[in-house]
């Protein structure tokens, strides 16, 4: 009798998405407050899968994309002009 192969789990480095509560914890944020910027359309890009919600790390709108669109250079200035950006 052949049992199916049971599929690992990735490796965090092989990994392309982070769950909304691994995601709130690397900000130090509430997992309410991923929700409410999804609702209201200001958060970093998700996908959902049925009705699980998951972040892209990587690409364009991913969450190392947003970090580094977020950085400020002083309270006035942000550290990537948008306008620049392609």
């Amino acid at each position: 009798m052949t049992h199916p192969s049971i599929p690992t789990p990735l490796a965090p480095a092989e990994r392309r998405f982070l769950s909304e509560n691994e995601l709130a914890n690397r900000w130090g944020l509430s997992p309410k407050t991923l929700q409410r910027w999804r609702g209201m359309g200001t958060g970093p890009l998700f996908a959902k899968f049925s009705k699980k919600v998951s972040y892209p790390i990587e690409g364009q709108g991913g969450i190392l994309d947003w970090e580094q669109r977020i950085l400020y250079r002083s309270t006035s200035e942000r550290a990537v002009d948008e306008g620049r950006r392609s």
